[in-house]
């Protein structure tokens, strides 16, 4: 198991004492869903977060980020953020600011 598949597993651990948070998959990658609908998920050794357009994620310190763009003809997903292994360190608290989006929106 890699270090990212280790921290995804302790941030999914912890969400899961929500009862409606569960494992799921996002883009045939592991995910983590609220509802049935995904909010997170590991995408090779980075983890992608829904945070919403509104997000600025400077404010949480965190300077190299990408938006996911999985097509090749469409511009990138606004509401979803990239975050490499290098800022690990902050997939924590991303993932609870995407659970408490997600909760507040469903």
């Amino acid at each position: 198991m890699t270090a990212s598949e280790k921290i995804f597993k302790s941030i999914l651990s912890d969400l899961s004492m929500h009862p409606e948070v569960a494992e799921g998959k996002m883009m045939s990658s592991s995910g983590i869903q609220y509802k049935g609908k995904n909010f997170a998920f590991l995408w090779g050794d980075k983890m992608v977060f829904k945070l919403g357009r509104d997000f600025d994620p400077s404010s949480e310190g965190i300077h190299k980020y990408e938006l996911l763009n999985p097509f090749k003809n469409k511009p990138p997903l606004k509401d979803w953020f990239v975050i490499a292994e290098t800022s690990s360190d902050k997939w924590v608290l991303l993932a609870e600011i995407a659970y408490q989006k997600m909760s507040k929106s469903l």
